[in-house]
């Protein structure tokens, strides 16, 4: 766009914070993946108390901003398109195969919890939506919508019927291979359980259709703009999200595993909505001289993949048995190094990314991407030109 909106550099940067927020516990887990579901957090202590709310509190919400951001950047690139006169998807699906080659690399080699596929995949169908008719795509989003709700509710009432004071177990994965095991016998792992450890990727895929495509309808609707309307539109988000889905999202948090759909999949993304009206309002509203963190918050938000990838990297590498370990080490101390190591990793590439856009329009990997998407745009250019001159 010609006129950046500088509130989704921010909202980014806090969605890739708030990300990490939620996957720390993961990587703390001296079982990794498997021990953060299998174990079911209690409130015996204080410190069980305190994860169990750090854990509800971040569960969710900012992958569903994340998701919402997004929809919200392919409806800019469908706008751009259409200003170029440009076929549509045309290169845009180039641009989804690239997202969907990434999240595989950093799903094998980095993190089993992975978003980017599932994003790729997404995008690849609301690409073919973002320029139908509103009436069609509310069809869409109420159709799925509806059905989200209803697979997630009857899923709710089985675990409740069910043992609720149980973890979810996932069969074939060792959980010591996290603290005991070296760095390729995980990606070994990951390659031979690709499926199973895939599933949840695939399971969002309906509910992030609605969240892109409400995305998109919400630039459409000025929910960026500094106006009445966007004022009015981005008030109501917050009604709806803050006050009215959060006291229940967090509800649901506390409750126990019996809840974990409708805490998991069902009522963050509506929270996500409130934070957004929220973090859009306030930076609507200071748009002069903002402060470091501000700054920072906004870095991180340009560098976002770049920052999604070496947060998981960093914990990876701090947290598993093939690096320092400190997972197993240090497990008798949560949940206070937990927080203590979230806010090392966020501050150091809050600092890095601030130091990187310095210098540079895009991140490190953001740069690579940027190329391997527009090289081939160019040398088709080039061969359309050549066979017209020939």
């Amino acid at each position: 766009m010609a006129d950046r909106i500088e509130s989704l550099d921010l909202l980014r940067g806090v969605a890739i914070i708030g990300t990490l927020g939620t996957n720390i516990w993961i990587f703390t887990d001296p079982g990794g993946i498997v021990g953060f579901f299998a174990d079911v957090p209690r409130t015996g202590s204080v410190g069980d108390t305190v994860e169990l709310l750090l854990r509800s509190l971040a569960n969710g919400k900012f992958l569903g901003l994340l998701t919402v951001l997004f929809g919200v950047g392919l409806e800019l690139q469908y706008r751009s398109a259409r200003r170029r006169g440009a076929r549509w998807p045309g290169w845009y699906l180039w641009r989804s195969a690239l997202l969907l080659i990434e999240g595989a690399l950093h799903f094998v080699l980095v993190f089993e919890g992975d978003v980017l596929m599932a994003y790729a995949i997404t995008s690849f169908v609301v690409a073919y939506l973002v320029g139908r008719s509103d009436r069609a795509v509310r069809a869409v989003m109420i159709v799925l919508g509806v059905t989200q709700v209803a697979v997630l509710s009857l899923g709710t009432a089985v675990l409740l019927s069910g043992s609720p004071g149980q973890g979810v177990q996932i069969p074939g994965v060792d959980p010591r291979l996290y603290s005991e095991g070296g760095y390729f016998a995980q990606v070994l792992m990951r390659m031979d359980n690709a499926l199973l450890l895939r599933a949840e990727a695939v399971i969002i895929v309906p509910s992030a259709v609605v969240l892109f495509l409400a995305g998109s309808r919400l630039l459409r609707a000025g929910v960026f703009a500094d106006s009445d309307r966007g004022q009015l539109i981005r008030t109501r988000l917050i009604i709806a999200g803050l006050l009215v889905a959060a006291p229940l999202n967090l509800a649901t948090g506390l409750a126990g595993p019996g809840w974990v759909l409708l805490d998991r999949y069902l009522l963050p993304p509506i929270v996500a909505l409130g934070l957004l009206g929220l973090v859009t309002t306030i930076a609507l509203r200071h748009r002069e001289a903002p402060g470091r963190c501000r700054r920072a918050l906004a870095a991180v938000g340009r560098c976002a993949l770049s920052c999604y990838v070496f947060q998981n990297l960093v914990a990876s590498a701090l947290c598993y048995g093939w690096g320092l370990g400190l997972a197993d080490t240090l497990s008798g101390y949560r949940p206070w190094w937990v927080i203590g190591l979230w806010a090392g990793i966020s501050l150091s590439f809050a600092v890095l990314a601030t130091v990187w856009v310095g210098r540079h329009e895009r991140g490190p990997l953001e740069i690579v991407w940027q190329w391997a998407y527009q090289r081939p745009m160019a040398v088709s250019r080039k061969d359309t030109r050549n066979a017209r001159v020939g």
